[in-house]
């Protein structure tokens, strides 16, 4: 195993600690990391340059938001929701996020569909490019940014949360073209909040929910074992 060099200090160790669990989120929430793969503590010491307690403590964190589950002699796998929950996740999110677009237009101001108009065109240059990591990420932050309107920064780190673990049901049970959220169905939710047509706009939202789910497939399953060394070699690298 790679051992960290030179003295580190309480801080130091933290902020690797840090830069491991947005790796592994990252990796997990973009699809590079699919649901069900193994994460031993081991490979990803030697990746990382830590010790496996560093690693133990960086997966307990991500267990603690259901994006790891961690079980007695199995060790770590990549959270894999079963049919219910993820049913439940996109239903969470449809309640949660319909109920807030009044606040959301209460605060509404021209930058804001600049913002999010910016969020799209990101978002279907990501689907145009084949691009699926990308087209994941601008999804969930035209979601995230949308909640954030509100001003409610409760709301929005619940919406943030709720997006990571759509993001497992997505690579989970979705086709293997599905990446994120319909693009069109954005520029409708955006063209809703220009005309401040409350109704229309929940509807529209809650109809968008119920077509990610109608699109799913429940019919998957096996274990995987990812190339760390491909998806984190330069990391142990830094600091």
């Amino acid at each position: 195993m790679k051992q960290p060099t030179g003295l580190q200090t309480p801080a130091d160790l933290e902020d690797k600690e840090n830069f491991i669990w947005q790796s592994l989120m990252t990796a997990i929430v973009e699809h590079q990391l699919p649901p069900g793969s193994k994460l031993p503590e081991e490979a990803l010491a030697d990746v990382f340059g830590v010790s496996r307690t560093g690693i133990r403590k960086v997966l307990t964190r991500l267990a603690t938001v259901q994006m790891v589950t961690m079980t007695p002699r199995r060790g770590a796998f990549v959270a894999k929701p079963d049919i219910d929950e993820s049913k439940s996740i996109f239903a969470t999110r449809k309640m949660i996020e319909c109920a807030n677009l009044p606040q959301v237009l209460e605060h509404l101001q021209a930058p804001h569909i600049v913002g999010l108009e910016k969020i799209i065109a990101q978002e279907e240059e990501a689907h145009q490019n084949h691009d699926g990591a990308a087209a994941i990420r601008h999804s969930a932050a035209f979601h995230i940014q949308l909640q954030a309107i509100s001003g409610n920064a409760v709301v929005t780190d619940i919406v943030t949360t709720l997006a990571q673990r759509s993001s497992l049901v997505i690579a989970a049970w979705g086709a293997p073209w599905q990446r994120g959220c319909r693009c069109d169905d954005h520029d409708r939710l955006i063209e809703l909040l220009r005309k401040k047509d409350g109704a229309a706009l929940s509807h529209a939202m809650a109809h968008h929910f119920d077509h990610i789910v109608s699109s799913l497939s429940f019919e998957r399953g096996g274990d995987i074992l990812p190339d760390f060394a491909r998806l984190f070699g330069a990391a142990g690298e830094h600091p």
